[in-house]
């Protein structure tokens, strides 16, 4: 024995109140003529545009329409009348009150009745989030562009004295200096300034680039690029009696720009001298592991730390200063998070109060 379903008749006017449904929905609900009239409109339309109903059905509906979208809307509406649907036409309309209103269009034509049937769903805020969030990159834009200026403008002009005072140390006669101190503070400042200048160069060369993507990366020494460093920082480690451990058994080499590396084992060891705990000789520790197959170099110090609830947000931000130091300027961090980020790396930060900070820094593969 078998039974036979029937289906429900969904057309039953009895069952369903489609009036109700169309007297209640959120979104426009139209009925408009080949004529370029509103036929029939559900509340919502006339409560959005401030207009009676009279009003909206006595003027065509280009009238209502924002002028700039009037002629892509006419030929929209051509398109419709031979008999193609649109979907997701997006125009504005301008309220009674004259605010401006984004709908997203999906329309039916019903060639025999020369009607066409339109549902429209207001997106204007969506298209104010756009705008705001267009805004706001260009914003970011404009600001990156004029920070690399910036830094391209003062590399590029700093070479000049940073010349003229390696001339000066060319023509100083040291022959006829006797003390040993006072010769090898001379070398030691050479050695510096000499330094300054290939860093000042690296910057130019990388700053020239049309595209970050361009930016030369190679194999390097992180050794080589620790010492570097150190000698560059060779007055500031020794007055500070800084303890610099250094273990790089794990890997020696990394894919990465060589200016960028030594600008970060500048900045972070200059920051662990700077910010040390008062009446401590800082203590730092450099290293390189193996995390899940990625290459990552880890530094380490025992100074003030941060309250990572308080800043861990703007840790890496522009202009952004933790402590009170005279000396400090916000950018030190700034700098190694962008060399890090701009070629595909990543670098976190574990720190407490008084108990130092550990950056753990992950190079792309």
């Amino acid at each position: 024995m078998t039974t036979t379903e029937t289906a429900p008749n969904i057309n039953s006017t009895d069952t369903y109140n489609l009036a109700l449904f169309f007297d209640l929905s959120p979104d426009f609900l139209c009925i408009a003529g080949y004529d370029g009239y509103f036929k029939k409109i559900n509340p919502i339309v006339s409560k959005t545009l401030g207009y009676t109903n009279e009003e909206l059905f006595s003027k065509p509906i280009d009238e209502f329409v924002h002028i700039d979208d009037r002629g892509i809307t006419s030929k929209k509406r051509e398109n419709i009348i031979k008999d193609t649907p649109l979907l997701n036409f997006e125009n504005r309309y301008i309220t009674k009150a004259g605010e401006v209103i984004w709908l997203s269009w999906t329309s039916m034509p019903i060639k025999s009745e020369q009607v066409v049937f339109a549902i429209a769903k207001n997106i204007t805020h969506k298209k104010k989030l756009e705008e705001d969030r267009n805004s706001l990159l260009n914003n970011l834009t404009k600001i990156n562009n004029e920070l690399k200026q910036l830094t391209y403008s003062t590399s590029h002009d700093l070479r000049l004295p940073v010349s003229n005072l390696l001339s000066v140390f060319n023509l100083l006669d040291t022959s006829k200096i006797q003390d040993e101190e006072t010769l090898e503070f001379i070398g030691m400042l050479k050695t510096s300034t000499e330094n300054l200048k290939d860093t000042l160069n690296s910057y130019v060369d990388i700053l020239s680039q049309k595209n970050v993507l361009n930016v030369h990366t190679e194999a390097i020494d992180i050794n080589d690029c620790l010492n570097i460093a150190m000698h560059s920082l060779r007055s500031l480690i020794q007055n500070s009696k800084a303890i610099i451990q250094v273990d790089f058994t794990e890997f020696e080499t990394v894919k990465f720009n060589k200016a960028y590396l030594e600008s970060i084992f500048l900045n972070l060891i200059t920051n662990s001298i700077k910010y040390t705990k008062p009446d401590c000789s800082p203590v730092i520790s450099i290293y390189t592991r193996y995390e899940s197959d990625v290459k990552q170099l880890i530094f380490t110090d025992e100074g003030q730390g941060f309250d990572m609830d308080k800043v861990k947000d703007k840790i890496f931000g522009f202009n952004q200063k933790f402590h009170n130091h005279a000396d400090s300027k916000g950018i030190g961090l700034y700098l190694v998070y962008n060399h890090i980020t701009s070629l595909g790396g990543r670098i976190a930060i574990e720190s407490k109060v008084n108990e130092g900070a550990k950056f753990i820094i992950s190079f792309k593969d």
